[in-house]
C-alpha cells in the first residue's frame, strides 16, 4: 500500500484509534480511504479536477473504486455523465 499511496500516510487514513477504548488502530470504513486517496490526488499530485469515485460491485460487495483525475473541466464533465449513468442502472 506504500508503494501505491506513496508514502505511510495511507495508514492515517485508514486506520483509526478514535473510541477504541484500549487504543488500538481500528480500520476505517473503505468509503473513508477513498475520500482520503481522492483528496490525495488533488493536494499532493495536483489534479485540478477529481470528481468522487465510482464504486465498482461485484453481486455481493465493493470490488474497487474507480478515480478519474483530470486537469481539464470538460473531462470532467463527461466522467460525472459517464458516472452518473452507471449509478442510475445499480
Amino acid at each position: 500500500m506504500t508503494r501505491f499511496w506513496g508514502d505511510e500516510s495511507w495508514k492515517e487514513a485508514a486506520y483509526s484509534t478514535t473510541g477504541n477504548l484500549f487504543g488500538e488502530p481500528e480500520k476505517e470504513p473503505n468509503e473513508i480511504v477513498a475520500e482520503a486517496f481522492r483528496q490525495r490526488l488533488v493536494k499532493v499530485a495536483g489534479f485540478k479536477r477529481v470528481p468522487s469515485p465510482m464504486p465498482m460491485r461485484n453481486s455481493r460487495a465493493i470490488i474497487y473504486y474507480l478515480f478519474f483525475a483530470s486537469q481539464v473541466d470538460v473531462a470532467e464533465n463527461i466522467v460525472n455523465d459517464i458516472f452518473k449513468k452507471h449509478r442510475a442502472r445499480e
